[in-house]
């Protein structure tokens, strides 16, 4: 079970202002069980085949200067920080 002060524990490790933890709770929770149901699926006997590539056939990787600052290219930004979507329960 997650706790409210875990969650005050990770927004201040993850510097965002939150502030009713409580309202996180089962939002947190509902994910954590769901990671759960992922991990009981059972797939370790599927096998993934992937086709072999040789060295030779991999592009040249090569280093591609930019020159112009990428943050102020982005749509939602404001000094430093990136605007990202509300979580919605």
């Amino acid at each position: 079970m997650v706790t409210e002060k875990e969650i005050e524990h990770v927004s201040k490790l993850m510097k965002i202002d939150v502030d009713d933890h409580t309202e996180y709770v089962d939002k947190v929770q509902k994910m954590i069980n769901y990671f759960d149901i992922l991990d009981s699926a059972g797939v370790e006997s599927e096998e993934i085949s992937m086709p072999e590539i040789s060295l030779e056939s991999l592009r040249k990787d090569e280093h591609v200067a930019f020159d112009d600052k990428l943050i102020e290219k982005l749509n939602h930004y404001k000094g430093t920080y990136v605007r990202a979507p509300k979580m919605s329960s």
